[in-house]
């Protein structure tokens, strides 16, 4: 049961977290997440405060560690939640999910870190590179022709947004290379398919190019 009436920790360092991350716009998913990796409780529903305050100390400490503080893990996961919720800030009132399956014309199951639903229709999927080297052309092709797989298939038919993260950078050549097969598409409008590249630099991300 969490206490409406006072904060639950005063102003301990959990209190400190929980005046921070309510200044963010976390989105729904995020906090289940987070949740669920630290086994924290997570009221359903209900205003932010009350929700991050049901949250266990490990969860709030990770959540300040991703959104406030913007550190990196090993692993890169740290990087991969803010990957999520800033794609969840692009497309507001729709459904996001995480590390979805969606088959391609080829039968082929390709699985996506971030697909984005409207009215139950795929309309984006978005990928993001958290560690390692900057992405090459190799990669930026790779995920165009995965793209443009699931844009063929069954699944695809309302895909119109393709996003490729990166926090470790782009190298020119790959950027080009994308840019060069996006517009190889234009001239069919049946077939459109904006592909976008977005860089974490300076603790956020932003759009590198169209």
């Amino acid at each position: 049961m969490v206490n409406k009436g006072f904060p639950k920790f005063g102003m301990s360092q959990a209190g400190a977290y929980i005046a921070a991350l309510k200044n963010y716009n976390l989105p729904d998913f995020i906090l289940e997440l987070i949740a669920k990796e630290c086994k924290s409780e997570l009221l359903e529903r209900g205003r932010i405060d009350d929700r991050l305050q049901s949250m266990n100390d490990d969860a709030l400490g990770m959540l300040h560690k991703v959104f406030v503080d913007c550190e990196e893990d090993s692993a890169g996961k740290f990087a991969q939640y803010r990957f999520y919720a800033y794609v969840s800030s692009m497309y507001h009132k729709c459904e996001v999910l995480v590390n979805e399956t969606i088959p391609g014309i080829t039968g082929k199951n390709h699985k996506i870190p971030v697909a984005v639903k409207s009215n139950g229709m795929y309309i984006a999927v978005a990928w993001n590179k958290a560690i390692g080297n900057p992405v090459n052309k190799k990669e930026t092709t790779k995920f165009y022709e995965l793209v443009d797989d699931i844009k063929n298939g069954d699944h695809g038919t309302m895909l119109t947004d393709a996003i490729y993260g990166s926090s470790v950078g782009f190298r020119g050549d790959a950027l080009v290379e994308l840019e060069n097969l996006n517009n190889a598409r234009e001239s069919d409008p049946e077939n459109v398919l904006d592909f976008k590249t977005a860089n974490f630099e300076n603790n956020i991300y932003s759009v590198t190019k169209h």
